[in-house]
């Protein structure tokens, strides 16, 4: 077990437990922080985007094609933008992580 920190663009800030190999949306949902995730975790829409500090983003295996045309739809798209459904915690370098959330999650899934 360790904590990983989410804060909210307003600067609301969650404290949440998270467990090795979780998703970091699955951490999200599981402390009832409010991150979206319309697709189930499938990496099929953006509302799961969160942004990470260069540190933790630099650790992190290379994200896939389907998570950059993902990301690509989200906004307030930065640098160390990724997907939460596709980030899984490792005890070594995920303990008291922070994580930000952007300010407007749009929901991808839905009709347009």
């Amino acid at each position: 077990h360790g904590n990983v920190f989410f804060v909210s663009a307003d600067g609301q800030e969650w404290q949440a437990e998270a467990r090795t190999a979780q998703t970091l949306l699955e951490v999200a949902h599981n402390n009832d922080i409010e991150v979206e995730g319309a697709c189930g975790g499938e990496c099929a829409c953006s509302t799961c985007h969160m942004i990470l500090s260069e540190e933790i983003f630099d650790q992190l295996p290379e994200m896939d094609e389907d998570e950059e045309d993902m990301l690509d739809l989200a906004l307030e798209v930065t640098e160390t933008s990724r997907l939460g459904c596709q980030v899984r915690l490792l005890k070594s370098r995920h303990e008291d992580m922070t994580i930000q959330l952007p300010s407007d999650c749009i929901d991808q899934l839905g009709d347009w």
